[in-house]
């Protein structure tokens, strides 16, 4: 069944003009929405409709130029205003009244994701309604827990879609598109072959006026627990039966329940945290983190987060996983790296520089590449080749994909309740340890390539080994 109507909590935030207006102009310039569709916006700020589609123009003019202007007209027609407050049940009614099924969309901080899925349950949906909840989801594994309990007293799980628009790019689809399509990867995709896969998202980008969000969460909760866990998922998993929900979520689950659980003394060896100082960005200066509107210095957020990751499963034993993210770095980079081992033997004598195999999947711009090794101009000479391909533009931005899939009820892209517990498994060890300093929160200059390698002293390594070996077994 396909919903009609829209409500979006939170509808004059960054995330709702930044994406979902130009997601929304997407559809209509594709065909798939016509006038039945409506959107209601609810948020805090006291307009009325016309100041509301007025803010609308704004956006779509700034983030959905590309888009032809009968498609940006045609989502501020058909949307409306509502001043509310998303914990209050009255005012949650109020704005989800009517007879018709309804897609509700949480554009707000996680914080608020609880009390304002007590106050829908308290204000009633029709039946055949959907929620949406944008990552992070919840702020760790009892959050996580707590909120799949709410959830599922209000709709059933096929009807709550936990959005990561990571897993709607095409990009990111590729992953498992060159994997299970091609012949030559597959048999190769293993610990035999790979020794390590990065999956990178560096940015140039600092915090860009996001302190309100951003200084609650930081680069790891930000980046790392859902959008680089996602990719993990795709780039691990077993070959699914189909794409359809139930093989395609079930397969990811699986590789978050073989992640290796992280010891203190493992966080201290595989993990790095850092924020940027000030410094020199790409054509402006950027001021140290600290320094930015909005950020409290007391709550030591990271702008940099690196863990490292092992499965312990029969395909992936002896290969690493590298989990890394930063803001105002020196360069964006951002894919991931299939990096396979040494060949074991070769015939070309022991001088040769040659460097191992790497498959590149460039998430932002789209691309695939090969790093490969051949003959050069003379006999028995190597030289580096770069084979690359770009990809055609999508159809659909990421945010046009997640609301198609949403308002046609198809949860295969979306995260189910078990996977959302189970990143949170993954990285909660982490954020224990982080916060009771086990790793030190180092700086780097904005512009650089980030933080140099630190590892712990062999104090606090001693320490570490120490404290594991007297801990009590079960």
């Amino acid at each position: 069944m396909t919903i009609r109507r829209l409500v979006v909590f939170g509808g004059t935030g960054d995330l709702t003009g930044r994406y979902l207006l130009p997601a929304l102009a997407a559809l209509y310039a594709a065909g798939h929405l016509d006038e039945r569709f409506s959107l209601r916006a609810a948020s805090r700020e006291d307009w009325d409709g016309a100041r509301y589609r007025e803010w609308a123009d704004g956006q779509l003019d700034r983030h959905g130029a590309d888009f032809p202007a009968d498609a940006r007209r045609a989502v501020t027609t058909s949307a409306d205003y509502l001043r509310a407050d998303v914990t209050d049940p009255a005012d949650v009614a109020a704005a989800v009244a009517g007879d018709d099924p309804v897609a509700v969309y949480l554009a707000l901080p996680p914080a608020l994701f609880p009390a304002t899925v007590t106050a829908l349950h308290r204000a009633g949906l029709p039946r055949g309604s959907r929620i949406v909840l944008e990552k992070p989801f919840g702020e760790n594994l009892t959050d996580a827990q707590e909120l799949n309990r709410l959830l599922s007293e209000l709709v059933p799980e096929r009807a709550v879609f936990r959005v990561d628009h990571f897993l709607a790019m095409t990009t990111v689809q590729n992953v498992l598109g060159s994997r299970l399509a091609n012949r030559m990867l597959e048999p190769i995709w293993n610990s035999t072959h790979i020794a390590e896969i990065e999956i990178v998202w560096d940015e140039t980008l600092a915090l860009e006026g996001r302190a309100g969000y951003y200084d609650q969460v930081g680069a790891l909760k930000d980046m790392v627990q859902n959008h680089l866990l996602q990719l993990l998922c795709l780039v691990a998993m077993e070959p699914p039966l189909t794409l359809g929900e139930r093989d395609l979520r079930d397969r990811k689950v699986d590789v978050l329940r073989s992640v290796r659980p992280l010891t203190d003394y493992d966080v201290v060896q595989r993990t790095r945290r850092a924020r940027y100082s000030d410094g020199r960005g790409v054509g402006h200066d950027v001021p140290a983190y600290v320094d930015e509107a909005g950020v409290d210095p007391r709550r030591r957020t990271e702008t940099f987060a690196e863990m490292v990751l092992e499965l312990d499963s029969w395909r992936w034993a002896g290969t690493q996983f590298r989990l890394r993210s930063g803001k105002a770095l020196g360069k964006d980079r951002k894919e991931v790296a299939v990096r396979f081992r040494s060949v074991p033997h070769l015939p070309f004598g022991q001088d040769q520089d040659v460097r191992p195999n790497v498959l590149r999947f460039g998430l932002e711009p789209e691309s695939l590449s090969m790093d490969l090794t051949a003959t050069g101009s003379r006999p028995e000479t190597l030289t580096q080749l770069s084979l690359t391909a770009r990809m055609d533009a999508p159809d659909l931005p990421a945010y046009g994909r997640l609301l198609l899939d949403v308002l046609r009820g198809d949860p295969a892209l979306s995260i189910r309740g078990d996977e959302a517990e189970e990143a949170w498994r993954v990285v909660d060890p982490v954020l224990s340890a982080w916060e009771r300093g086990l790793v030190p929160l180092e700086e780097y200059p904005a512009g650089s390539e980030g933080p140099p390698p630190r590892h712990a002293t062999p104090e606090r390594r001693d320490d570490l080994l120490h404290e594991e070996s007297v801990m009590p077994t079960e």
